[in-house]
């Protein structure tokens, strides 16, 4: 689709000049961390606080390894309609607007969690949170992708960088408050922790509202969708995100399942949660805001595949216990979320600034047709003979085909 030119102040997609041209590197880091406030809610709080929460709520209310993985599933379906609808809300009501209430909405769903143990009601509301955190990620991303505008390659990316990082901010922040929440036992261990969940989705509306108003909204064209000329140049990065997808989710969902059923207690169950959350912060504000900038074509997704692969391998190679756990925390934890970082700033340097909204939503689309696929499928192998590793070897399988994909992605240039 052509760009059209758009009245006024447009509510439309990722165009124009961002905030403050000119604006010094701090002041840009500050408003991409005000940014971070989203992705710690829609994937460290909505999404990868559930793995902490798995076991509890298995036990608690005797669901089948199906069924738990069913709740992520319905999680990523809503994500796939809401990344595939940003676009729109970002243009009917801007994109401020569009980041900020889809993080509303989502605090309400998680403290609605608490409330009750009905499967069907929990499955509406992973379903509602899936929606609109997806709305407030990919919207968040293009609002970070223009924080640096006009700026060369390594500087451009690290807003992207810092706003990434506030996933692995999130998991640190589950890490903590969660296995706290569940000390308290029975049915109110899992509430608990869900509504601790919430109440902290409602604090980050703040830095989250600061963040969003230092970048304006933009006033020229833009793209409701991408032309099939832009799709096609993207397709291996496409297929790519679809398998690193159902590959990385499928881990993060099962594997402190795993360590239970190896006899870790909650204690090393905390820790590695941290740990995986601390080196996700630190490798994509240190490594990977600079590295994805600079490789080019596909290099950058293939090398985060690979690594995503290594980190999952010591808790289904090594000796069951707390140094394989560790050392896949770390190695799984410093790459992961290079995934979407990688993704953002391919779509921001291989599409005109009129198109990043809509090759944002596309990409995440692709992504969590992945991640609603994986858990589910992960979820019946473990179900079967040979329990929860059998599952989490689907995902091994799916990282390295990922890397493979990633290799056919050819550099291009904006158009």
């Amino acid at each position: 689709m052509r760009p059209v030119d758009s009245p006024g102040v447009s509510p439309g997609v990722v165009a124009g000049s961002p905030a403050p041209a000119g604006a010094s590197p701090a002041r840009q880091a500050l408003t991409a961390l005000g940014l971070a406030a989203g992705p710690v809610v829609a994937l460290g709080f909505t999404r990868f606080a559930y793995a902490l929460l798995l076991p509890a709520m298995h036990e608690r209310l005797h669901w089948s390894y199906a069924q738990a993985g069913g709740m992520n599933t319905a999680n990523a379906l809503g994500y796939i309609i809401g990344a595939g609808t940003a676009a729109f809300w970002a243009r009917r009501f801007g994109n401020r607007a569009a980041f900020l209430w889809g993080l509303v909405v989502s605090a309400l769903s998680l403290c609605a969690t608490a409330a009750t143990a009905d499967f069907s009601a929990l499955l509406a509301l992973r379903f509602v949170g899936g929606l609109t955190t997806a709305v407030a990620f990919v919207v968040g991303s293009a609002l970070a992708s223009r924080v640096a505008t006009g700026a060369d390659r390594g500087r451009a990316a690290l807003p992207v960088a810092i706003y990434m990082a506030g996933v692995g901010a999130g998991v640190v922040i589950s890490g903590l408050v969660v296995p706290a929440a569940l000390s308290a036992g029975q049915d109110a261990g899992w509430r608990l922790g869900w509504l601790l969940m919430g109440l902290a989705s409602v604090a980050a509306l703040l830095p989250a509202w600061l963040g969003a108003r230092a970048v304006a909204e933009p006033t020229g064209p833009h793209a409701a969708m991408l032309t099939a000329g832009q799709v096609r140049r993207l397709a291996p990065t496409l297929v790519w995100y679809v398998l690193f997808g159902a590959g990385y989710v499928s881990y993060m969902t099962f594997a402190v399942a795993l360590l239970r059923t190896q006899g870790l207690g909650s204690w090393i169950v905390s820790v590695f949660f941290v740990v995986l959350g601390a080196a996700s912060a630190v490798a994509t504000l240190t490594v990977w805001g600079h590295l994805a900038g600079r490789l080019r074509g596909g290099r950058a997704p293939a090398l985060v595949a690979a690594l995503v692969f290594l980190g999952v391998l010591p808790v289904l190679l090594m000796t069951p216990g707390s140094a394989a756990a560790l050392l896949s925390a770390v190695v799984f934890g410093a790459s992961f979320m290079a995934g979407p970082t990688a993704a953002t700033v391919i779509a921001r340097r291989m599409l005109p600034a009129y198109g990043w909204t809509a090759g944002i939503a596309v990409l995440t689309v692709a992504f969590s047709l992945g991640q609603a696929v994986g858990p589910l499928v992960s979820g019946l192998l473990s179900d079967g003979q040979g329990g929860i590793a059998r599952g989490l070897w689907l995902s091994a399988v799916l990282l390295v085909l990922a890397a493979v994909a990633a290799l056919f992605q050819r550099e291009h240039s904006p158009s």
